[in-house]
């Protein structure tokens, strides 16, 4: 599982959300890139993505290598109502810090205006994931999606408690491998980004 690549709003700290369809920018492009150089030769049965350009864009030469393709909106990104879009000041810093130490201290079904609970996201990723499990002959798996969708997806595949999604790290084109142990899921290695740094 991994986040999308880098965009010009990640480079400017201005939060995406699912409402923003973004492109990758040319860094982005660049870490997709390398990406599917390290593991192009895994052996996915299906890519999984959210339904936003920035995911779909990040893993588009493994989708352009035949390996089948399947965008859910149950993974975008969470909605962040009217802090989408905005530059990074000190009120929206503010703002942004207040809703993740509510979220944190179990306040999960809040949002901000006009945004999505965590909850509601938890709720469509179990969906999702739902859909995924019933698929078959799918044993080796790709899904890329966001940053918070990412944290809060980490904690329904391993059982971890909803408000504690800030322990999950992870940059942008990060990789977290996943084994399925026939209730949850292990992390093997996460927010790995190796695949990114510069071979001699």
């Amino acid at each position: 599982m991994i986040r999308h690549g880098q965009t010009d709003y990640n480079l400017k700290n201005i939060i995406q959300g699912s409402g923003i369809d973004s492109d990758l920018n040319v860094n982005g492009r660049n870490q997709a890139r390398r990406f599917f150089e390290a593991y192009q030769q895994t052996p996915y049965k299906r890519i999984y993505t959210s339904e936003l350009k920035r995911a779909v864009q990040s893993v588009e030469s493994f989708i352009q290598s035949g390996i089948p393709h399947t965008a859910l909106s149950a993974f975008n990104e969470i909605n962040w109502g009217i802090m989408e879009g905005r530059n990074g000041n000190q009120d929206s810093s503010m703002l942004y810090a207040q809703m993740i130490n509510q979220w944190s201290s179990g306040a999960l079904d809040t949002a901000v205006e006009g945004g999505e609970t965590p909850l509601d996201m938890y709720r469509r990723q179990t969906e999702g994931l739902r859909q995924v499990m019933q698929a078959k002959d799918e044993e080796h798996i790709l899904i890329c999606m966001h940053g918070r969708a990412l944290r809060s997806f980490l904690c329904l595949l391993t059982g971890t408690p909803l408000n504690e999604m800030e322990k999950w790290q992870h940059s942008n084109l990060c990789l977290y491998a996943l084994e399925f142990n026939g209730k949850t899921f292990d992390v093997v290695y996460g927010n790995d980004t190796r695949h990114l740094e510069d071979r001699k």
